[in-house]
């Protein structure tokens, strides 16, 4: 049995045992960091003594306003000071947080507003339009509606609400966190995209978001004081619990509203941000930035990529202009990124073309993940590159569960995995790719055709700036690809050369029948909106 046979008196107690929380870090900032900057918003500047302070009234004026432990507090906020404020100060007065798209439409926010029983919600001005027409169209409790002025982004407050710096006002700087005595008590609550039918809401614990902060930092090799540009939306996995997970190397969040070239580059060079994480399009606005749009820096931005898979051709470009791009990949259920291409020392060799396509590979769990492979059928598939089968996952970074609907619940987590519904072969060094979505796949003659597969080459072609491929019912094949392109600044192509372009890249079946020019339909976060595409497919001539 061992020398550790008897046990007694070994157990839990106050000195050995803290349920894991990522209140923790900005605690711990508060005494290791106390005057280092901890968040840039716009022209003002917050050292950590400050934010911990403004944390700890907000909390206190929650408390005071009847907001209780397990009460849910929403916002419809841009990347700003107050939504940073509210990842912290809402689960300190040991509510949960639901932070809700700003893209959203009217009866999916009062939707949102009656599932999640939201007893406060902090809303920005540019946004109250949609939260009062949602609280208009609800049936039970309406949340109070907090108002978040902006005047420094020219949103000047109405007067009709409590005005959110009235409400820090309130709180107590000095408030006691109210800390989880469970790890499994939840800390957040987003709500999925729902483009078929209502969207769920994703539950997460304490101790997920907590080892979510570790896996990131380790994943991006992090060292003390990085700065990191919130690109990725708060809204979004709460932005991949980044804004978590910084105070925890006592660095600096630069919040920005607005996602363009400029400001990506005026942020870069005016307070050396040194990390951010966004979709594939963001890597395409810095790709095809204006020149005066430009600005010089002198060391190398890591960027986290994920949303889609991105295509070699713009991991090809990004690098030289001072960017070392990982792909990861996750979703909603997993905190965000679950999944890193780690880089092997053994590729550092490569160039060109053969470095990009190892850089797009989806690739392998991130620290924190116990398991995630690729099934069919209940086995994992064969890793020979082609096997094709569905992710699944198991770990600490799975979400506790969708809110108030078990049998969803039920259907993600049966074999006792999570089930992504993303498509994907395992290469023979076990990491994996992505083909598609599972309702992406198009069948063509009975044959798959991976649309990821098809966007990649015509993303090479020099005049594409973003393209998309969907299925296109057609009489004798069933479905085949319909490619939907929006071209660079000034570029020229014609449908007749895209075609010949992948045709002699691809098999006949997975080359596209047809090519639309257009703008491509977005959510927030910078992910395609394919059924809106599909929509249209249906709709063209053969």
């Amino acid at each position: 049995m061992g020398w550790l046979a008897d046990e007694t008196g070994l157990e839990k107690c106050a000195a050995n045992y803290v349920p894991l929380t990522p209140l923790s870090h900005l605690d711990r900032a508060l005494e290791v960091f106390p005057e280092r900057i901890a968040l840039i918003y716009g022209s003002r500047q917050f050292s950590y003594l400050d934010y911990h302070a403004r944390v700890s009234h907000l909390a206190s004026a929650l408390k005071g306003r009847g907001v209780d432990a397990g009460d849910v507090v929403a916002t419809i906020l841009p990347n700003s000071l107050p939504q940073m404020e509210a990842h912290f100060g809402v689960p300190a007065c040991g509510a949960i947080l639901n932070a809700i798209n700003t893209r959203l439409d009217v009866d999916t926010v009062a939707y949102i507003f009656e599932h999640g029983q939201a007893k406060i919600v902090l809303c920005d001005t540019a946004f109250l339009p949609v939260a009062e027409e949602a609280v208009k169209k609800m049936k039970g409790p309406a949340p109070q509606i907090v108002e978040v002025a902006d005047p420094e982004h020219e949103f000047e407050p109405t007067g009709h609400y409590l005005e959110y710096e009235d409400l820090v006002a309130e709180g107590d700087p000095m408030f006691s966190w109210i800390m989880p005595e469970d790890e499994w008590e939840s800390i957040a609550l987003n709500y999925t995209s729902g483009t078929t039918g209502r969207p769920k809401g994703v539950v997460y614990h304490h101790r997920g978001a907590y080892l979510s902060t570790q896996a990131n930092m380790i994943s991006w090799r992090m060292q003390l004081y990085p700065v990191l540009l919130t690109i990725v939306p708060l809204f979004h996995c709460n932005s991949w619990t980044h804004g978590w997970m910084v105070p925890m190397l006592g660095g600096t969040v630069v919040c920005c509203r607005d996602v363009s070239a400029k400001n990506i580059y005026d942020a870069i060079a005016d307070h050396g941000v040194t990390h951010f994480g966004g979709a594939p399009i963001v890597l395409n606005t810095i790709v095809n930035a204006k020149e005066e749009d430009r600005r010089p820096f002198d060391h190398v931005v890591e960027v986290f990529t994920a949303g889609a898979p991105p295509p070699a051709a713009t991991l090809a470009a990004i690098e030289p202009l001072g960017f070392n791009v990982t792909q990861v990949y996750g979703l909603t259920e997993t905190y965000g990124p679950a999944v890193e291409c780690t880089w092997k020392p053994s590729w550092d060799g490569t160039t060109g073309d053969a470095r990009a396509d190892l850089k797009a590979r989806t690739g392998v769990s991130m620290p924190m993940m116990e398991q995630v492979t690729v099934f069919d059928q209940g086995r994992e598939v064969a890793r020979d590159a082609a096997h094709l089968g569905e992710i699944v996952m198991r770990g600490n970074m799975v979400m506790k569960g969708y809110y108030k609907n078990p049998q969803a619940t039920r259907e993600a987590f049966a074999e006792g995995v999570f089930h992504s519904g993303d498509i994907a072969f395992m290469h023979p060094d076990g990491y994996i790719k992505i083909t598609d979505r599972a309702k992406d796949i198009i069948i063509s003659g009975g044959e798959n055709v991976s649309s990821v597969e098809v966007e990649g080459v015509i993303c090479a072609h020099p005049a594409v700036s973003l393209a998309s491929v969907v299925a296109k019912p057609d009489e004798k094949w069933g479905e085949v690809p319909c490619a939907f392109v929006e071209l660079k600044d000034g570029a020229e192509t014609s449908e007749e050369e895209l075609i010949a372009f992948c045709r002699a890249r691809l098999a006949g079946f997975k080359t596209p029948k047809r090519v639309v020019f257009a703008e491509l339909p977005k959510t927030s976060t910078g992910k395609i909106q394919k059924f809106e595409l599909r929509a249209v497919a249906k709709l063209l001539d053969p």
